[in-house]
């Protein structure tokens, strides 16, 4: 199993402690995968992310299932006619986040790391900070300074350090990686390390296994950094190449309109990203004004023959609404999701007799 650059091939171990490729290239993660039997996995008595472990880059006894809380497994809910909402907010955080978080920690525990640095918006460092101290590895978390309370007290309540990192999104990344660069710690993070979309591709494995072996037409997907966006293109390519799929679901992505550098880039037909400014969103999980890994994201996007748009704040805080009244109440980066799905339905009509599948990415609770 190695960290393979996508930019020159070059491959490093997993015990490097490399989280960039010295050309400065992304790394992704290669390892020999089995196809899962989703026939056996419908019916296992182990109801969490793990009964897909053929997938993932662990064997049965290695040390995740001291460092597992359950996650995964989350219900499908019916939101419309051929509308459905993945509930990832019934994960022990929270937040779709502890999928990548598990697996992350899980392989950090594996090395023998003694303690990680991460930096986020708020879900994915609480997420690492849980993980880190069910295995009893110390943590270090970089915060934008404004990052709602309610996540920092989640965060510090699992013994991570907190750093909170006036300026933008990009500033916290800059000093974590600092911290990494001076002390070679292992670098957690959910952006740069492709462990993480290990666990999110388990999102899609699930939602195959409870449509009884078949896909959606669509998945609606908010991207910042593309965590769960490039799990689901994972996921994708892993099914059809094992037979189980004829075809690519479309991944209709979403950005909140303020700070939407891939949505930009996208209806342009670029394929690289160009930073943008924030202006302001209340969508703080995908404000990402620069974001890493924009080229593979808008790469995946158009592979499935997907889109990509944005949404406005009124249109989020409106999508809050409403699905609070169905009995759904979602923090509100992910009401961008909703909001994303009425916007798409306007651009393409016959979406609404499509089978659509979007995720309720964090809970209420967790936005101020």
């Amino acid at each position: 199993m190695n960290y393979v650059c996508v930019k020159c091939g070059q491959k490093f171990s997993l015990a490097s402690n490399q989280w960039k490729c010295d050309c400065g290239g992304l790394l992704h993660l290669e390892y020999t995968k089995k196809p899962v039997d989703f026939t056996a996995t419908a019916v296992a008595r182990n109801h969490s992310l793990w009964k897909y472990i053929d997938a993932l880059p662990f064997d049965l006894e290695d040390c995740w299932q001291q460092v597992t809380l359950g996650e995964g497994d989350t219900p499908l809910i019916s939101v419309g006619k051929s509308l459905y909402a993945k509930a990832d907010y019934y994960m022990p955080t929270l937040s779709f986040k502890d999928r990548g978080a598990v697996t992350l920690i899980a392989m950090a525990k594996k090395l023998g790391v003694n303690r990680v640095v991460a930096d986020s918006s708020g879900n994915a460092g609480t997420a690492i900070a849980a993980y880190a101290a069910r295995a009893g590895i110390a943590c270090d978390v970089f915060v934008p300074a404004s990052t709602s309370d309610k996540k920092i007290k989640q965060i510090e309540a699992h013994g991570a350090i907190i750093h909170k990192i006036p300026g933008t999104r990009e500033d916290t990344a800059q000093a974590a990686i600092d911290m990494v660069q001076e002390t070679n710690l292992f670098y957690a993070s959910h952006i740069y390390n492709p462990l993480f979309w290990e666990g999110t591709k388990t999102y899609f494995y699930e939602v195959f296994e409870q449509c009884n072996g078949s896909m959606p037409d669509a998945f609606i997907i908010p991207v910042g950094n593309g965590t769960l966006l490039l799990g689901a293109h994972i996921a994708f390519k892993e099914l059809l190449s094992w037979g189980l799929i004829d075809k690519l679901p479309k991944i209709l992505a979403v950005q909140a309109e303020n700070c939407s550098p891939i949505s930009k880039a996208f209806q342009a037909g670029k394929s690289t990203v160009d930073a943008v400014e924030n202006t302001g969103t209340l969508a703080e999980g995908i404000a990402i004004a620069a974001p890493a890994r924009g080229a593979e994201i808008l790469a995946a996007v158009r592979e499935t023959g997907g889109d990509i748009i944005g949404v406005t704040e009124e249109s989020i805080v409106d999508a809050r609404q409403k699905m609070a009244v169905q009995g759904i109440y979602v923090e509100i980066t992910s009401a961008a999701n909703y909001a994303g799905y009425l916007s798409f339905v306007k651009k393409y009509p016959s979406l609404q007799n499509q089978f659509v599948v979007f995720p309720l990415c964090g809970a209420g609770i967790k936005s101020n």
